[in-house]
């Protein structure tokens, strides 16, 4: 055998198990494994999308370009395997038969693509042939399969966010969420949407860490987001017992616990860095300054106080700790919808407040 084919046998022998074990790792493996592949995919449509909604300004512009990045994932993570795979027989089949670079290649996709004719170089297959036939198909197949999972996780998570709309506005804010609650006298209904949110952390810890591709899809609506509701609801439950430990709910510490914990199983999978046991009093991005005037706003609404703002803080601060810097990065790298308290972007963008309806009782007035 020559160098070149030993070389092309070698290169061959080593990329088709590359390409497998990525294909398997991401489409077939129950457990959150980083793919090198679609974090690189990943970054490289991110970066082309933003680089399109730039000259706009605007986080509509953005919103409409970002809602491509996980379609665009998809499609371009089957079409990197195919490639990879095409590459792999072309190499193998070239050291093995004696072929030409083209006749290889030609033979490759022929298989690869089952198009139903052979190379008149050669009267008889070889195995690569037939390797090479099952796997085209085998990874389409597996690459559809795949959707219906994707797109069930999505729904049933959208459903959550999409509720919460009407409790806690557009975008999400955890003291907005308890405002609304007391204005409309529904302060019962706090246990029962933590119970949800809770079932839905766990949802989400195990989903967005099995397919970190759900993490770039985004909601319908451009002023909802799953990392923006789920930072808001967990405010809210650490709003509560920082500063009405008495009457909060044991929800509220459990959708907390939940919370924490799927945000860190997925920043495990996507390399995020965090401290898995902070110190309660470690600092905050979020100030004090914002704190209180967050508690003065659902005090003004009728919430039911039990600690001065204060001495509510560090409680609160020992709560927040926990999951501030993993649910900031996250809401950045999903160019997530600038809502209060949930950071910076990796674009121009003003905080915006969530829009609270008109009171339009009879001898209310607006």
């Amino acid at each position: 055998m020559s160098a070149m084919r030993l070389i092309s046998a070698l290169a061959g022998v080593l990329l088709l198990p590359l390409t497998i074990a990525s294909i398997l790792r991401t489409l077939v493996v129950p457990r959150g494994l980083y793919s090198s592949l679609v974090q690189r995919l990943w970054r490289t449509v991110r970066a082309l999308l933003h680089a399109c909604a730039a000259p706009f300004g605007t986080y509509r512009a953005h919103d409409r370009a970002q809602a491509w990045l996980a379609p665009l994932v998809l499609v371009g993570m089957l079409f990197c395997w195919l490639l990879s795979l095409l590459a792999s027989f072309t190499l193998l089949l070239y050291a093995d038969s004696g072929l030409s670079w083209s006749v290889s290649l030609r033979e490759a996709g022929s298989s690869l693509f089952t198009l139903g004719f052979a190379s008149g170089d050669r009267l008889r297959l070889s195995a690569l042939d037939f390797l090479a036939a099952v796997s085209g198909p085998v990874v389409i197949a597996l690459q559809i399969a795949y959707l219906p999972t994707l797109y069930g996780s999505y729904n049933r998570r959208e459903v959550e966010v999409t509720l919460l709309q009407s409790r806690a506005g557009e975008p999400a804010w955890g003291p907005e969420l308890l405002a609304r609650q007391s204005l409309v006298d529904t302060e019962t209904a706090l246990p029962q949407l933590y119970r949800d949110w809770e079932r839905l952390a766990a949802e989400l810890g195990e989903s967005h860490s099995n397919y970190p591709v759900l993490i770039s899809f985004r909601s319908p609506q451009p002023y909802r987001s799953w990392i923006v509701g789920l930072i808001a609801v967990m405010d809210a439950a650490a709003i509560q017992l920082a500063v009405s430990p008495r009457n909060a709910p044991p929800e509220a510490r459990l959708v907390l616990r939940a919370g924490f914990t799927a945000l860190r199983d997925i920043a495990r999978v996507v390399r995020i860095d965090y401290d898995p046991d902070p110190e309660p009093n470690s600092p905050l991005r979020l100030t004090y300054a914002e704190f209180d005037a967050a508690v003065s706003m659902i005090t003004a609404a009728g919430f039911a106080t039990e600690r001065p703002t204060v001495l509510a803080w560090p409680h609160f601060q020992g709560w927040r700790v926990n999951y501030e810097s993993i649910a900031y990065q996250l809401a950045r790298r999903s160019d997530a919808v600038p809502a209060l308290w949930t950071g910076p972007r990796d674009f121009p963008a003003s905080p915006i407040p969530p829009r609270r309806p008109a009171d339009r009782r009879p001898g209310v007035q607006a």
